[in-house]
């Protein structure tokens, strides 16, 4: 009874859990869902509705324990975009979300630098990726800001007791906290500055999704600034009150240089159309702060930042939407009623009057309390910040009176500017007059001074004449005396005249030499001189009457003189012509060669710079043609070493080669190196091109490193001292390639360098290949055509001899046997029967694919040239083809005793195995060449397959003959006694044990042989005669001693002699 009154309790208590379990359920999955459409590739902005979902789940949690399980697994690495939209929501949750959300995240801190880290070394095609480095180091300062000084919240909203209390009265707190703050901006702002480089600041960047999916952080950027800029602003003059301005200075200019850079920042923001709809963004004052003014502080008005109360359109989504208040509580009461009804009707109504709905009513109340007293402290917020808006109003309405009357005085200042200036203008145009009349003085001293010389000039000349006339007068009385000596005389005077006239004139440079020097004198005593020109003027007016008189006197003189002097003028006359003609030239002459002297200077100048230039081109080419050698060494070396680095590459092992392409590796890596060293000679004679030697390089690096690769995979098939050397050269090669790039990369050693170690190490590595080559044939390239169609054409005899032997046995066992062994062996015959005219297709089909692909392959080349230029190929085809005609005469010689009762079925089952196997091989090396779209190769697959249909009947034919033929006692112990059946029973366990003792031994030396057939497929056709002690021509193979041991009529892989029939584009496996 008792058990029957607790049961409602645990019924409660039961589905109490359940609703919890439900709650928690639709929880977890609607923050999953926010979080997978807040956080995508999608290069959409963050959409509002999703970021506060996620917000309003770790209020209800207390905690983001939720979005870190689900963000722990997203692909950060792999996507910046993704990464991108992860720290934006990272940011509001830390701003917006629950005051525990930040002890969560600093649990994730090292994931977070992490993922900056990574992004800081990829570049992205969206640049993304230096932004998501930029935001996770943002990220982690301010958690760190934020861990270190819990008592401001990670939205940076705290009034300024709570700011004075966290820097407290030591002064070296509130330094060290103002250079954490200035750190702080500096993130957020390298942030913003890296956002708006990225993008065109039109005006179509900012409605565009890319675009929009970049600035969408810059919205919490914004709200930081505002606030870390007052933090800065109170501290900062708070520092100044108790310290020194020199010890601040540098504080200072930190402060000026983020203020300018959020200044721009803001002004470029609230100029986008994406940041006018959704953010209110404040104006900073022209000029910062003047921190060594005290009174400034009451100047400073706090930014504020306002996001209007915007609804966000609801879009039809698959997800239910969820309203600002968390009413989620409310479903488990609704979901419960169908439940409690059931349960009353089960056990009644509650005797006691107690429900579960009393629980909910109760939980409800103390919610609707929770939110009255929510209610009441936004309220009293909310009137906190409606005084704080009302105390700016009325600072800002008192700043506005002061710039009222600062209007006015600065209207007071322009008014007497003005009259300054017109004062200014009247004084400057009183100057310029001064200055012109000082200039008209100074040109009609000039002009005095002009006159003065022209004056002093015509004096100095009539002193000139006047002495010239008196000795011309006494030359005259002297010519009177003695007119037998006239005409010496006239000479001498010519030559006297012309020496006076070019002394007089030597003379009167040097008085002109000498007034120009005495002009500046003259200059600075202008008054003087002019004293002394009166001067000069009288003694010139005595000179001239002097002049006069003496040219009176003369005028009888000249009567006389005119009949002597006649002759002396005419040649007067003509030696002044012939002087001026000399004047003229030699004027012109000195013209001429000063103007041939200039241009030879200019000429000579652009020679001397054409030169100048030349050599320095001449000089940057060779600078560039050697870092260009230097490049191109250095991309060769990477080549080298990363081929080196595979020898030892776990992951190499697999890889193999054939000897055949080692040695065309090889030999071409030979010829390089003469290019190389026929490169590096011209290189080293004309070091301005380096062409010749980079494609040299460039040619040698691709060679060598893929002769090291082709090496090395050649050595894991190789035998093991043969393996060794050959990896040992491999080496030998990368580190004399390496050597021979070391020296090529400087100027000293670049012409001593020389390539014959590594032509030494390549032609080792020749070597080791020719000798591992196969020697299965010594048959010359030149036959390998006409042995194709003899081996193709000995098979095909061969099929239809064994044909005709097959039908020759169907007659004979008709005539000779009966019954039930007639009825086999026309069984087992027509199977072989059948299988040789599958095999007779097969062979012709193969036949037509061969056709095919020498006629599509050779190009202008002949059949034999074709088969000789692919002679692995052609070699498989020779084997492949041997090995079919070889299996169908074994098939006929067991068929035949088989019949005859001489031979074992077990015989003719190898043997349809050994013809299935060499088909295959025909197949496989008819197909190596074919084209994939071929239709012969799609027929010769059909024929393929044809033939191991009709092996496989003769398989089974010859087992259910043998079945049939063979008779088995039948078993009758029933006269044994107890220890003769004992007795039987241990010898039928000795004879099971000898059995399997033999098949044992048999298996072993079936692997024995299987070995011995690998090893003989690599020994020349000369040596294998040479070890039986046979002598036969190349082109005769020895018949095997037993049928089975000689062919791989039972392997399952290829033979290791086939294995280089692979062409020549496909060496690596």
């Amino acid at each position: 009874m008792n058990s029957i009154r607790q049961m409602p309790s645990r019924v409660k208590s039961k589905r109490t859990e359940t609703i919890l379990g439900a709650e928690r359920e639709h929880f977890e999955k609607q923050q999953l869902s926010s979080i997978s459409k807040a956080i995508n590739s999608t290069e959409t902005p963050l959409k509002e509705k999703h970021a506060r979902r996620i917000i309003l789940g770790t209020h209800r949690e207390k905690g983001a324990y939720t979005f870190w399980s689900y963000a722990i697994g997203l692909p950060l690495p792999s996507n910046a975009i993704l990464s991108w939209k992860f720290c934006h929501v990272l940011h509001k949750i830390l701003r917006d979300g629950h005051r525990n959300s930040l002890q969560d995240c600093m649990r994730h801190y090292s994931n977070i630098a992490e993922t900056g880290l990574l992004w800081s070394n990829i570049r992205d095609r969206h640049g993304y990726g230096q932004l998501v480095s930029l935001h996770t180091k943002l990220l982690c300062t301010k958690m760190e800001f934020h861990t270190k000084h819990s008592e401001i919240p990670a939205s940076l909203e705290a009034s300024d007791d709570v700011l004075e209390r966290t820097a407290g009265t030591d002064i070296n707190n509130v330094f060290q906290l103002t250079v954490e703050v200035f750190d702080y901006m500096d993130v957020e702002l390298r942030l913003a500055e890296a956002v708006l480089r990225q993008l065109n600041m039109s005006i179509a960047i900012s409605t565009l999704t890319s675009g929009q999916c970049k600035l969408a952080p810059l919205i919490q950027v914004i709200q930081d600034c505002s606030h870390l800029y007052h933090y800065t602003v109170k501290l900062l003059f708070k520092l100044h009150a108790c310290l020194p301005a020199d010890t601040l200075h540098g504080h200072r200019e930190r402060f000026h240089d983020q203020f300018h850079s959020l200044k721009t920042f803001l002004n470029k923001a609230r100029d986008m159309l994406y940041f006018k709809r959704l953010i209110q963004i404040p104006r900073l004052p022209d000029s910062p702060p003047n921190f060594l003014r005290a009174s400034a502080l009451a100047e400073h008005v706090k930014p504020m930042v306002v996001i209007p109360d915007e609804e966000e359109p609801e879009e039809q989504e698959e997800d239910d939407p969820e309203p600002l208040i968390d009413v989620s509580e409310a479903l488990p009461s609704m979901a419960s009623q169908p439940s409690a009804d059931i349960f009353d009707q089960a056990f009644g109504p509650p005797s006691d009057g107690f429900d579960d709905r009393d629980l909910q009513i109760e939980r409800l109340k103390q919610e609707i309390e929770l939110l009255q007293a929510e209610l009441e402290k936004i309220k009293g917020e909310a009137q906190r910040y409606i005084s704080q808006l009302k105390s700016q109003i009325n600072s800002l309405e008192a700043e506005l009176e002061e710039q009222r009357l600062q209007k006015q005085r600065t209207l007071v200042e322009n008014e007497q500017l003005r009259m300054e200036l017109e004062d200014i203008r009247y004084r400057s145009t009183e100057h310029e007059s001064i200055q012109a009349t000082f200039i008209e003085a100074e040109k009609r001293a000039q002009a005095t001074e002009l006159r003065y010389n022209k004056l002093k000039e015509k004096h100095a000349e009539l002193v000139a004449n006047h002495a010239e006339l008196l000795r011309k007068s006494a030359d005259t009385v002297k010519m009177l005396s003695a007119t037998q000596q006239t005409q010496d005389e006239v000479e001498r005077t010519k030559q006297q005249l012309a020496f006076e006239i070019d002394r007089v004139k030597q003379e009167s440079d040097m008085k002109l030499e000498e007034q120009k020097f005495d002009m500046d004198k003259l200059r600075r005593d202008l008054e003087e001189k002019i004293a002394e020109i009166q001067k000069v003027k009288s003694s010139l007016q005595t000179t001239e009457k002097a002049g006069e008189q003496l040219n009176s006197s003369m005028t009888a003189l000249q009567a006389e003189k005119m009949r002597l002097m006649h002759s002396v003028s005419e040649k007067d006359a003509e030696l002044s012509s012939l002087k001026q003609a000399a004047q003229l030239k030699e004027s012109s002459l000195l013209h001429e060669r000063d103007r041939s002297i200039k241009e030879l200077g200019e000429l000579q100048g652009k020679l001397k710079e054409k030169l100048g230039r030349e050599e320095q081109l001449h000089q940057k080419l060779l600078e560039e043609q050697f870092t260009l050698l230097q490049a191109t060494v250095t991309e060769a070396e990477n080549i080298i070493q990363d081929a080196v680095a595979k020898l030892d590459d776990p992951l190499h092992i697999r890889c193999t080669s054939s000897p055949d392409y080692l040695i065309s590796r090889a030999e071409a890596t030979l010829g390089s190196i003469d290019k190389v060293q026929t490169g590096h000679s011209e290189f080293v004679k004309n070091m301005g091109d380096a062409g010749g030697l980079v494609r040299a390089l460039t040619l040698f690096s691709h060679l060598a490193a893929d002769t090291i690769i082709n090496g090395s995979a050649t050595a894991h098939m190789a035998p093991t001292d043969h393996a060794d050397r050959l990896t040992e050269h491999c080496k030998a090669c990368g580190t004399q390639s390496l050597q021979f790039l070391t020296a090529l990369k400087s100027k000293v050693s670049i012409k001593g360098a020389d390539p014959a170690s590594i032509r030494a190490a390549v032609q080792m590595i020749l070597r080791i290949g020719q000798d591992l080559r196969p020697k299965s044939m010594d048959v010359g390239k030149d036959e390998l055509g006409d042995m194709v169609d003899k081996e193709m054409a000995a098979t095909s005899s061969a099929i239809e001899e064994a044909v005709r032997r097959i039908d020759e046995m169907m007659n004979q066992a008709r005539r000779d046997t009966t019954g039930v062994k007639l009825e086999v062996n026309e069984r087992i015959l027509f199977s072989c029967t059948d299988l040789m005219k599958a095999i007779r297709l097969l062979v012709l089909a193969s036949t037509d694919l061969q056709k095919e692909i020498v006629e599509g392959g050779r190009g202008a080349a002949t059949i034999k040239e074709f088969y000789a230029r692919n002679s692995r190929w052609t070699e498989g085809l020779i084997s492949a083809s041997k090995a079919v005609g070889w299996g169908a005469t074994q098939m006929v010689d067991s068929a035949d005793k088989v019949v005859l009762h001489t031979g074992k079925y077990e015989e003719l089952i190898v043997c349809s195995h050994e013809i299935a196997a060499s088909t295959a091989q025909l197949v496989a090396a008819s197909k190596v060449k074919a084209d994939r779209g071929s239709k012969k190769l799609s027929v010769l697959q059909q024929a393929s397959r044809n033939v191991n249909e009709k092996a496989a009947n003769v398989v089974a034919s010859t087992k259910t003959g043998q079945g049939q033929i063979e008779d088995k006692d039948t078993m009758d112990f029933s006269g044994m006694s107890l220890i003769k059946l004992k007795k039987e029973e241990m010898e039928a366990q000795v004879k099971v044990l000898e059995l399997e003792s033999m098949l044992d031994n048999e298996r072993q030396r079936l692997g024995e042989l299987r070995k011995k057939h690998y090893e003989i497929a690599g020994v020349s056709l000369e040596q294998l005669v040479q070890d039986n002690g046979l002598q036969t021509s190349s082109h005769v193979t020895a018949a095997p001693s037993s049928p089975k041991p000689s062919k791989p009529s039972l392997m399952k892989k290829p033979v290791l002699a086939q294995k280089p029939n692979i062409p020549p584009k496909s060496t690596l496996r």
